[in-house]
């Protein structure tokens, strides 16, 4: 993500880079990426959120300009606990939480051990349904060294933003940059590794006592989360809006930022920050609610 100053901040298994926009007074909203992504994937979305709330978009370890250890931890529970740590260095006690793939399984784990106060979850890992077979057979693929990161991040796009063009040249090559070499190569191969399922299984229960807003956004050609996992979520959470998105993938803010960015805007405003909308020129907001379900018998 280009807009401003790159900051890092120590946690227990390495320092994390993340960028701190906006005025520190606002009320916060943190960022969380996918993989094989970075916080660069927010770049469409921060500087409409920026104005109103204090945006904090962190590399995970192990990726971006973050730390990558060899010996951290790095499933989404250990980075739901260094997430936690820098939010708690930056008096940040309280916020919403918007998480795309595996950054959508951190933010379930903040909304579960609290603080969270509207979530936000797009193409999100979920319930036990992951890793996907693309991941696994990219494990096999890494692990017997015949692919290097490049080709595996290049694959991961290609099968997940699905309007072509989308991504340019520059694009994923930012996506690669934090790969390149032999130190990269490895540091994807543990990160990819640590894509296990572990952290969301049987917690479904857990899910239905959560009662603060939720979207769950999806694109309906996600190649490695079914939409049916959406509706499961919707289900699942109490106070949960679901959207499908036609023609998009599993990178659904770079498959369609131009939507995906106004709607977790406009979320965030009414449910997070009680602002009434306010209609002006251009798009008219649209009411996301439940799927109404069918009756017994049909």
């Amino acid at each position: 993500m280009s807009q401003g100053v790159e900051r890092r901040l120590g946690v227990s298994g390495g320092e994390l880079a993340y960028r701190d926009l906006g005025d520190p007074e606002d009320p916060a909203v943190l960022l969380l990426h996918g993989f094989p992504a970075s916080s660069y994937l927010w770049r469409n979305v921060a500087p409409l959120l920026e104005p109103w709330m204090r945006v904090i978009a962190p590399d995970l370890l192990g990726a971006g300009d973050s730390d990558k250890p060899p010996d951290a931890q790095l499933g989404i529970e250990a980075q739901a606990r260094y997430v936690r740590e820098l939010l708690g260095s930056l008096g940040v006690s309280s916020f919403a939480a918007i998480g795309q793939g595996l950054g959508g399984g951190v933010a379930q784990l903040l909304a579960l051990e609290g603080g969270v106060r509207t979530l936000v979850l797009i193409d999100s890992v979920a319930f036990e349904a992951w890793p996907s077979a693309s991941v696994l057979d990219a494990q096999r693929r890494a692990s017997s060294g015949t692919e290097v990161a490049a080709a595996l991040v290049d694959a991961a796009f290609e099968a997940g933003v699905r309007q072509e063009g989308r991504l340019t040249a520059e694009d994923l090559a930012e996506y690669r940059r934090p790969f390149e070499g032999d130190a990269g190569n490895a540091a994807f191969a543990r990160l990819l590794a640590a894509i296990d399922g572990r952290g969301l299984a049987g917690r479904e229960a857990e899910l239905e006592r959560l009662e603060i807003p939720a979207l769950v956004l999806w694109g309906e050609d996600d190649a490695f989360h079914a939409p049916a996992l959406a509706e499961r979520l919707g289900d699942a959470l109490p106070m949960a809006s679901v959207a499908l998105l036609p023609g998009c993938g599993h990178f659904l803010v770079e498959d369609a930022p131009e939507t995906v960015a106004p709607l977790i805007f406009e979320y965030l405003r009414s449910r997070y920050l009680g602002a009434p909308h306010a209609h002006g020129g251009g798009a008219v907001a649209v009411e996301l609610g439940r799927r109404p379900r069918e009756k017994e018998g049909m």
